[in-house]
This record gives C-alpha cells, sequence and structure tokens, in this order.
C-alpha cells in the first residue's frame, strides 16, 4: 500500500505533534480498522504487532475531543500497561485510589481493590490527548493511520462480503480501500455496521450522557466520584453524577440518564446538569463562569446492543458493538478489551485460506465475547431495567451505602473486578453470577 507517514515528536509533557498522514485514494491491506478512538487504536496495534499490514481509518484529524468522563478504572488501566504504555505521573496520566460514593445522604470512599488480575489505581486523562497519544502508540507498532478521511460504507463482493471500504478524505476526494477483513471501531454511529443492516437493539440497554468541563480547586482529588442520586434542592432528579479531577486546575462533571428511566429521551440534559450544579457546595466554584467550555452529549449504547459482532468479513468492536459496562458505563476498558480479542481471532483467521476454515475461525469471536462478557452483561441488563425505577435505587443507597461489606461487593460487581484464581469470598461470589447468567 502506498503511503506518506507522518513526522512524530514527543516534548516532555507526552504532547504528540504530527504532521497530517495521506493515503493513495486506493490502498490494499491485510485488515482495515474503521475509526482510531480507543477501540480501534488498540485493534491497529495488536494487529501490527503480529506482523499484518492495519490500514487506520480516522473521519477526524487529531487532536479531536470526545465526550466521555475521561476516567479509567484499573479494569481500564490494565489494557494500556498490556500494550507497554507508561501509566506513570511523568508520562501525562492523574492516578486516583478509589471511588468516592453519594447517594441517600451517605458519602462513602472505597479504594480500588488489590488483586492479581488489575493494579490498584485508576487514572484519569483527557479524551482530547488520550486518543491521539493511543492512535501514535498503534502507528509506532506498524500501523497506518489516515487522518481526516470519512468512510461511508463498505464495498462487497458478488457473495455480499464485506471486502474494503470506501469515503471520502478532506477536500471531498474519493478514496478506495481493500482488505480481506474490516473492522467497525467507528463508535455509536457504526456506519459500517448499519450498512450491513446491524442496528441498535431496542431490549439491550442504551444510555445519554452530558459532561462539562469547570476550573475547580478539587481538580487534584484522590478519589473520583459517583453520584447516585442528583438533586434540585429537595427535588430528585433522574439519573446519576460524577467529578473527576483532571490534575491541570479542571474537573470533568456530568451526568447519565438510561433508557430504563422515564427521563430518557425526553429531558433537557445541560439544563438537568446546571439545575444539580447549582446544588453542589459553592466552594467547588462549579458554576458557569467556571466553565472552560459548553456541555456536550454523546450515547452510551450498552450490553452488547448491536449483534452479531462478525458477519460477512465485517468484525464490532467497543461502542459499535454495544460493548459499554451497564452497570457502570465504562467503555473505554472494554473497548481496548474488545480490540485486543478480534486482533486475536483475526490473526488467526488470516493465517488459514479464504474460505469456510477462515469463517471459523472469524465467527468464533462472537463465542469469544459471549464467554468474557455475556453472562456479566445479562445480569448488568437486568440491573439497568431495576434502577430505572426511582424507589428502588433510593432503596439501595439508603440501605446499602451504610454497609462497607456489602458495598465492597458492589464496587466490585459494578467495576468488574475480580480474580478468577484466589480470589476472596466476594469474587467467588460474583464470579459463580456471571456463569449462572445466560450469556447476553
Amino acid at each position: 500500500m502506498t503511503t506518506t507517514g507522518p513526522s512524530i515528536t514527543v516534548d516532555s509533557a507526552s504532547t504528540v505533534h504530527t504532521a497530517p498522514t495521506q493515503t493513495a485514494p486506493t490502498a490494499e491491506a491485510d485488515v482495515i480498522v474503521v475509526g482510531a478512538g480507543p477501540g480501534g487504536s488498540a485493534t491497529a496495534y495488536w494487529l501490527a504487532q503480529s506482523g499484518l499490514d492495519v490500514l487506520l481509518v480516522e473521519k477526524a484529524s487529531f487532536p479531536r475531543d470526545k465526550v466521555c468522563g475521561d476516567g479509567f478504572t484499573p479494569r481500564g488501566v490494565k489494557p494500556l500497561i498490556d500494550m507497554g504504555i507508561d501509566t506513570g505521573p511523568g508520562a501525562g496520566w492523574i492516578r486516583h485510589r478509589g471511588l468516592r460514593v453519594y447517594g441517600g445522604g451517605h458519602r462513602l470512599e472505597m479504594d480500588w481493590p488489590e488483586l492479581a488480575s488489575y493494579p490498584n489505581y485508576g487514572l484519569v486523562r483527557p479524551r482530547l490527548d488520550f486518543d491521539e497519544m493511543l492512535a501514535r502508540h498503534a502507528q509506532k507498532a506498524g500501523a497506518q493511520l489516515v487522518e481526516g478521511t470519512r468512510v461511508d460504507g463498505p464495498i462487497l463482493d458478488r457473495a455480499g462480503r464485506v471486502v474494503g471500504v470506501e469515503g471520502r478524505a478532506e477536500g471531498g476526494s474519493p478514496v478506495t480501500y481493500r482488505a480481506p477483513l474490516v473492522i467497525d471501531a467507528g463508535g455509536m454511529s457504526g456506519t459500517v455496521s448499519k450498512s450491513l443492516g446491524l442496528t441498535r437493539r431496542s431490549d439491550r440497554p442504551m444510555g445519554v450522557a452530558v459532561r462539562r468541563y469547570f476550573t475547580s480547586p478539587r481538580t487534584n482529588d484522590e478519589y473520583i466520584e459517583s453520584w447516585l442520586e442528583l438533586r434540585d434542592g429537595e427535588r430528585l432528579l433522574p439519573g446519576y453524577g460524577w467529578i473527576f479531577g483532571m490534575g491541570d486546575g479542571t474537573v470533568n462533571v456530568g451526568l447519565g440518564v438510561l433508557n430504563s428511566s422515564t427521563a430518557y429521551g425526553n429531558t433537557d440534559y445541560r439544563e438537568m446538569l446546571k439545575r444539580w450544579l447549582d446544588n453542589v457546595p459553592a466552594e467547588w466554584t462549579l458554576i458557569e463562569q467556571t466553565a472552560t467550555g459548553p456541555a456536550r452529549g454523546a450515547g452510551l449504547p450498552m450490553g452488547f446492543n448491536r449483534t452479531p459482532q462478525y458477519t460477512r468479513g465485517l468484525m464490532l468492536v467497543g461502542d459499535a458493538a454495544g460493548a459499554i459496562n451497564p452497570f457502570n458505563g465504562e467503555g473505554i476498558a472494554y473497548a481496548m478489551e474488545t480490540g485486543k480479542l478480534a486482533a486475536e481471532h483475526a490473526v488467526q483467521a488470516l493465517a488459514r485460506p479464504s474460505g469456510p476454515h477462515r469463517e471459523q475461525a472469524l465467527r468464533s469471536y462472537v463465542d469469544s465475547l459471549k464467554g468474557a462478557y455475556g453472562g456479566y452483561y445479562r445480569l448488568g441488563n437486568i440491573f439497568v431495567k431495576l434502577i430505572g425505577h426511582p424507589e428502588v435505587m433510593r432503596l439501595c443507597t439508603t440501605k446499602g451505602l451504610p454497609r462497607p461489606l456489602l458495598m465492597k461487593f458492589v464496587l466490585k460487581l459494578l467495576a468488574n473486578l475480580t480474580d478468577e484464581r484466589g480470589g476472596d469470598t466476594v469474587d467467588r461470589v460474583i464470579n459463580g453470577l456471571t456463569r449462572l447468567a445466560p450469556a447476553a
């Protein structure tokens, strides 16, 4: 494939500067990955590490922002370590030691658990910086990154199998990329997936989130915060909220509403965010005058709400597959994890001749996803339906938060943090529940 690679320099603050990447109007690769978010970049990294020729196509040009809480639980830290990424403070990361929860008139701080499988710390980093860093990491591994190129849809052969994608580069010039395998990591929009008729399942959870940045003295908080109740004076608002200190003088503040709530789809979420913040302590300075930009919103596809995750030469990873954790709204960890899993199956498949034996390896990706997440996501889908009822959420917060042992269980369950082997009783209970639950 003919490409012009970028020049890259990294300064002491880990900010990446790069010239735009260009590619020929027609190019070929072993695998095309659509979307250079965390899922796409992780997929491209692992594919390139295995020696495959990978084309990573991103519709925007870096740096570009995404709506997110910017927080990583220990589950989200592990994939970064696996990829050899320095997660130390000197590399531009902010560490946090655990989760602070508000609800039912209670406030509880919980450190991340000590586990063999995951680190005991979380991270914060703005998506404006993180996504480019991860994409450049994939590029250094050998992936070919193409920015500013919008993919409009798949190219199909006579049998209806995906054999590439077509779209337009900046300026409107058409481009065509061909490969025996395409991976859609294009987020909730899932342009390639939708073109094959893979639309969102209405029986699976969906959420919407709105976030905004403020300058605040709470920027260096050691804990990230989850608010299980949002109040406008004495009035209880729908949804849940978060406050994450960014360590740079600002905080990321946001709220989410699930489609199990009657407020989903018929609420002014930005106004609701304002009403909640009007009732937090004034010394936190979460007011209009300290906002560094507008409130922005995005959808949260959860619990594998787009299926199947493989069909006709197309694999889905991350948000394109609806892989967000329904228990806590975490998406980055699962984007990177499903990206690695997709890459493993792609490597095995492309080592085989085209035909039934290759298809068998690709179809088994769906089974691997069910094995890894199916039971857990089934429980999460039930959880979403339950907490959509205000009386259930009120009971959980008022009765649950004062009980530290119960909340240890809840923390591990919601963050999906357990050891499969050698874990404690809580781990064994959670692992047993997920094994018993039918796959989502």
